[in-house]
């Protein structure tokens, strides 16, 4: 409660750059949280989230004028700091044409955040806005998120004002009061993201969607090729590593600056065209990419245990959703457990900004964040109208629901499930997602190529009951997130090869009773139909497109895609 005895309601945003959203926090409990494009049906926009915040006001009962504080995961001022690293730059001819840019980008970047949180004000003038440094508020999500006492924390992505990686303790001495701590930061240029996201341009997918797309393809291909170059290109060092200009040029805060040298491509290939084919090459290069990066992170990792004392390590940031550097670091042992959020992105630094905002103001302890991913829209009972999706019918259920899906999942059909709050993060967790049988010969071509339209080596992931998760993966550890790639046993090898992806490893999900009670009866009811209890689990949505988050796009995924059909809040819709 706020002094004047009203409820202490903070907004926490991500907006205005990429993957907007929001979170709301009342007298300290999590009411809510939404991407944006889950309402939208625009990926990674960087629109205000109008929708989401209406949503998440609506659902607590209260206006725009209640709001105790809103919570921005930017600071203004920050960026300024780029400006003394300009000045190296006047050393060398090619540096003194990026030099005067990149000091007026980040001038002007600072310029129109600190206009952007006074339009915040304006729009909630009973309100005080807080904007807090980026990385800090990866840390708090993080940290929070994962119920701890206390961890290391590592966050790494391509930019935060002008931090890139971070190494933090987090502390929470009182329960419900988690706290941050900076011990150790790297700034631009030095940027692991910026590295993966410029050489996923090179290839010929888009910068910040597609990255995950490379970490697939890297596993066909042989790192040797490049290893060299990378290895000169992103050195470790005593605190962390560095990038050579020769091959990563300096950051331009404007897409018309290259990231790439003509050395790089010279000494790889040149730019791919989206349409061109992908060649041998291409593999190679994308596998010593992202061999480079998990080298870079197992190094960062050891740093940030050592350098906090703490066996507990909590991951975030955009390269922290690289599921196979995280299943590394996991199997290399660096930490007795390993934490990454369900939102490790930025649209997960709205809940951060809101934490902050909200411990800082000393009120009630933080509760509803640790443990919990389903904070999103949900629709229990819609009102169907299939006018619009003429090919569409809706069916009775005969018997209990998750018995009849997995009978028709046994049977061979392809299946979305909407159910429940939207999932935070990029990854359907059983609420929004694609469903379909291990077992079926050419399960994993048809998704690609007629439901999700996307490219054939990408790999599908399977999700498990937590209890019987080690007779088929060796993780150690529980991967609620399925944001932990996992080295397979044989029986998996046997019995489950289409999850099985090229380097002998699968992203799991394992699923808890408590933590989504239908589908841990589904893979059940699964196991008894096919003595198999995993199934395969990607997001409700195609190629470019984000995941459902309403009746409606789920509707029309089901209509313009390959799937069979849509089992939505226990209402049977097929074609």
């Amino acid at each position: 409660m706020s002094a004047d005895g009203r409820p202490h309601v903070v907004l926490g945003l991500c907006s205005f750059t990429h993957d907007s959203a929001a979170a709301l926090l009342v007298d300290g409990a999590l009411a809510g949280f939404v991407e944006e494009e889950r309402l939208s049906a625009v990926k990674h926009t960087r629109a205000y989230p109008a929708r989401a915040v209406e949503w998440l006001l609506g659902r607590a009962g209260i206006t725009a004028d209640e709001v105790t504080e809103v919570a921005y995961n930017f600071h203004p001022l920050r960026y300024l700091d780029a400006l003394p690293s300009v000045l190296p730059l006047l050393a060398s001819a090619e540096g003194r044409q990026r030099a005067l840019p990149r000091a007026a980008g980040f001038a002007k970047v600072a310029a129109r955040t600190l206009r952007r949180t006074i339009g915040l004000g304006m729009m909630f003038p009973y309100a005080r806005v807080r904007s807090f440094q980026h990385h800090r508020t990866h840390q708090m999500y993080a940290f929070a998120a994962s119920g701890w006492d206390r961890a290391a924390l590592l966050v790494v992505d391509s930019l935060g004002e002008t931090q890139t990686t971070t190494v933090a303790v987090g502390r929470q001495d009182d329960p419900g009061r988690p706290g941050v701590r900076t011990l150790r930061a790297l700034h631009d240029p030095a940027s692991l993201g910026y590295v993966y996201g410029a050489v996923t341009e090179h290839l010929g997918w888009r910068r910040g969607d597609e990255e995950g797309t490379v970490m697939a393809l890297a596993a066909f291909g042989d790192p040797a090729r490049f290893r060299s170059l990378f290895t000169c290109a992103v050195p470790v060092t005593a605190t962390g590593f560095t990038l050579d200009s020769a091959y990563f040029l300096p950051r331009v805060l404007s897409s018309t600056y290259a990231r790439l040298s003509a050395r790089f491509a010279a000494e790889t290939c040149p730019p791919r065209d989206p349409r061109e084919p992908v060649e041998q090459v291409h593999r190679d290069l994308a596998a010593a990419l992202q061999e480079r990066t998990e080298t870079v992170m197992l190094h960062l990792a050891r740093l940030a245990v050592a350098r906090t004392g703490i066996r507990r390590l909590c991951l975030g940031g955009g390269v922290a959703t690289n599921c196979v550097a995280v299943g590394r670091i996991i199997e290399a042992g660096i930490a007795d457990e390993v934490f990454v959020p369900p939102a490790p992105g930025d649209a997960g630094t709205a809940i951060g900004a809101a934490l902050i905002a909200h411990v800082e103001a000393g009120a009630r302890p933080v509760t509803g964040v640790a443990g919990t991913c389903y904070l999103g829209p949900s629709f229990p009972d819609p009102a169907l109208d299939l006018s619009a999706w003429p090919g569409l019918t809706e069916l009775p259920i005969p018997g209990d629901p998750a018995g009849f899906l997995a009978e028709q999942l046994a049977s061979g059909r392809i299946v979305g499930l909407f159910q429940g709050g939207v999932e935070a993060g990029p990854r359907a967790l059983g609420n929004r997602s694609i469903l379909a049988s291990p077992l079926n010969p050419g399960v994993v071509e048809r998704l690609n190529a007629t439901v999700k339209f996307r490219e054939p080596f990408r790999p599908f992931a399977p999700m498990i009951p937590a209890e019987l998760a080690g007779e088929y993966f060796t993780l150690g550890q529980a991967a609620p997130y399925m944001s932990m790639a996992s080295k397979v046993t044989d029986l998996a090898r046997e019995r489950i090869g289409a999850v099985v992806h090229a380097n002998g490893t699968a992203r799991l999900q394992t699923v808890t009773k408590d933590a989504n009670p239908f589908v841990h009866t589904l893979l059940h009811a699964f196991a008894a139909r096919t003595g198999v209890p995993v199934l395969i689990n990607t997001s409700l949505n195609v190629k470019g497109r984000p995941i459902c988050g309403t009746p409606a796009m789920a509707l029309e995924c089901l209509a313009s895609s390959g799937l069979d059909a849509l089992l939505l809040e226990g209402r049977w819709i097929t074609k």
